[in-house]
């Protein structure tokens, strides 16, 4: 039996095709199956110092930095995050990220206004992390604290986001 010089052409082009769908295939269906196959590092659920209580004097916000405890050997400096700590008073605390909730820039801290302010697009918080003004819609992100031994720790492992904050809130709930 022979193969026509066309038919041979069609069953190659036909191959080749396959073997560019199946590698087209296998991250998008990695990326569907990572929830169920994905297991979280060791350390995702820590909780890390941000040191001792004398370095947030009661009545200021002052900034302090983490290493991210899910780090790669590559990720250098840029697994050094930082956060707003403000002392409110005795052992009332408010843990902040650092990241606008509007998209993601840096907010800064300026205790002359009493304001957090955004850079990027001119949000601005309250002391206590409210929405003030700009196009941000909602106000900081906030970590969850507790403190032992004089120390300050925060659940960094979690990113403090509004899917995150519900599923917290759930939780406590279903637990009440």
């Amino acid at each position: 039996m022979t193969v026509t010089r066309r038919a041979f052409l069609m069953k190659v082009g036909l191959g080749f095709n396959a073997l560019i769908g199946a590698m087209l295939a296998v991250p998008v269906v990695r990326y569907l199956l990572s929830p169920i196959a994905r297991e979280r590092r060791p350390g995702y659920e820590s909780w890390l110092s941000l040191g001792s209580l004398d370095r947030f004097p009661a009545g200021q916000t002052r900034l302090a930095t983490y290493r991210n405890p899910i780090v790669n050997p590559w990720d250098g400096e840029t697994a050094t995050i930082a956060c707003w700590v403000r002392h409110i008073d005795g052992d009332n605390f408010q843990v902040f990220a650092i990241n606008c909730a509007h998209l993601g820039c840096p907010v800064r801290w300026f205790p002359q206004s009493g304001l957090f302010m955004c850079p990027c697009h001119g949000g601005a918080y309250y002391a206590d992390g409210a929405r003030a003004s700009g196009p941000p819609e909602r106000g900081l992100f906030e970590y969850r604290y507790k403190i032992e031994a004089g120390q300050l720790f925060i659940k960094a492992g979690e990113i403090p986001t509004p899917g995150r904050l519900a599923a917290v809130a759930a939780e406590k709930t279903s637990c009440a």
